[in-house]
């Protein structure tokens, strides 16, 4: 499926729908503004995929509606560099706008069939984007200066996240 001038002049009417609803982050806009959402659903719902609301998508789930995507996205006050922890990925949609923002996305998914959906609609290897079946990885401290060592050290610095990983 295509990416056309007619889906692209859809984004903008969304976009202005969102931005009268009271979404003022003009970053969060400009994102939902880039992503061709009907990539995100099945295509039997390609003519409604830029209305202001949920639709099915598979396993019993929905894509959120894009003013609910943009709330949360706005709270968030996304930076380049902040990790994210996602609980449900869906359709991809939210992490591929969080992504466009430039945050690092670890998601996860516990419906197989939404999984293997989501990894299909992200753009593979994408330098801003980090997700993984399973969720946040671990990491463990440098060792201690004694003989013992600590485990199990949860790091939250956008320097502490894993560079060039990808789904």
């Amino acid at each position: 499926m295509l990416d056309s001038t007619k889906h692209q002049g859809m984004r903008k009417r969304l976009v202005d729908n969102l931005r009268n609803k009271g979404i003022t982050d003009e970053r969060v806009l400009k994102a939902i503004g880039q992503i061709p959402r009907h990539l995100f659903m099945d295509s039997s719902f390609v003519s409604h995929a830029y209305e202001d609301k949920a639709f099915p998508i598979a396993a019993g789930q929905t894509i959120s509606q894009p003013y609910t995507v943009a709330f949360q996205t706005q709270l968030l006050e996304v930076n380049p560099g902040h990790r994210i922890l996602e609980i449900g990925t869906g359709s991809g949609y939210q992490t591929a706008v969080l992504t466009l923002l430039g945050a690092e996305v670890y998601t996860i998914e516990r419906q197989h069939s939404l999984y293997r959906y989501s990894l299909k609609q992200l753009p593979p290897r994408s330098p801003r984007r980090s997700c993984r079946r399973g969720g946040w990885p671990r990491r463990r401290r440098p060792a201690a200066p004694s003989s013992r060592r600590r485990q199990g050290s949860w790091r939250t610095s956008p320097s502490a996240a894993p560079s060039g990983s990808s789904c």
